[in-house]
């Protein structure tokens, strides 16, 4: 998956996909945004001016081939998916939504999470997804293939940008709270840096490894789903938004930042 320009500083990744979608991953330049959302933010829950991220919106329905302005949602890190024909923008809450109409944009904001793109391979329906550990853990990728109203292996999915597995350290209980989802975590146990290195252990072996914590691998986990749902082909960008400080926001990273966005339309 290459960034492809899409005029005045403005760069999108683009699935490798031959269904006829147009779908894209944003990086955070191109807007007009200041710091600390410099420059092509896309939320408006961040604290960013209303006027500038409409701006930044235009800019990518304008740059990017859109149809119309995407359809977004108020995330609420849930499994609860929606047709687009019934989103208002920015109020509807859900962390999935799709589409088997042309010219309605499906999309998702993210910042360290995983946006999944999805898209039946003859074009007929398309989806995107939210998914942080809490969207994994109750099930929001099986909610959204299943909404959609083809079987899963006539689907190509796309793993966008999100936190990696060197960055991303979390508590047992989100490992617990994951498998008690019925979602096998991919992930391997935290090491204590001057332990590891003193020892020359393996990040996965316990021989210096943190009380209850470890490193989940968000990408790795939602393949899995992705192929235990019967998806027919998934691919992954495997971009960590955390390292990327060039070309991604990352909430982890930076606290107060902007959002990048997955979008994908089903085109005709």
């Amino acid at each position: 998956m290459a960034a492809v320009r899409a005029g005045a500083g403005l760069s999108i990744r683009r699935p490798d996909w031959s269904a006829p979608v147009t779908a894209g991953f944003t990086t955070r330049h191109g807007g007009v945004s200041r710091p600390p959302w410099d420059s092509l933010n896309l939320a408006t829950h961040v604290g960013d001016d209303p006027q500038v991220v409409a701006e930044n919106r235009r800019r990518l329905v304008e740059r990017a081939g859109l149809p119309e302005e995407p359809r977004w949602l108020r995330q609420i890190h849930g499994n609860r998916v929606v047709h687009a024909r019934d989103v208002e923008r920015d109020v509807t809450e859900a962390d999935a939504v799709w589409t088997d109409q042309p010219g309605q944009v499906c999309a998702v904001l993210v910042a360290d999470c995983v946006p999944i793109l999805l898209a039946a391979a003859d074009g007929s329906c398309v989806a995107a997804v939210h998914a942080g550990w809490r969207g994994l853990a109750a099930g929001v990728i099986p909610a959204a293939i299943a909404a959609l109203p083809v079987e899963p292996d006539r689907l190509c999915a796309s793993v966008g940008p999100c936190i990696g597995e060197d960055a991303y350290e979390v508590g047992g209980e989100v490992i617990e709270q994951l498998r008690a989802g019925g979602v096998v975590p991919e992930y391997r146990a935290a090491v204590e840096a001057s332990s590891a290195e003193a020892s020359g252990a393996d990040a996965g072996e316990a021989l210096g490894s943190k009380p209850d914590r470890y490193h989940l691998d968000l990408t790795a986990t939602t393949l899995a789903i992705l192929k235990d749902c019967g998806v027919g082909a998934a691919t992954a960008t495997g971009l960590c938004t955390y390292a990327d400080t060039e070309n991604s926001y990352s909430y982890r990273r930076d606290g107060a930042t902007g959002r990048l966005a997955g979008f994908v339309v089903k085109n005709g």
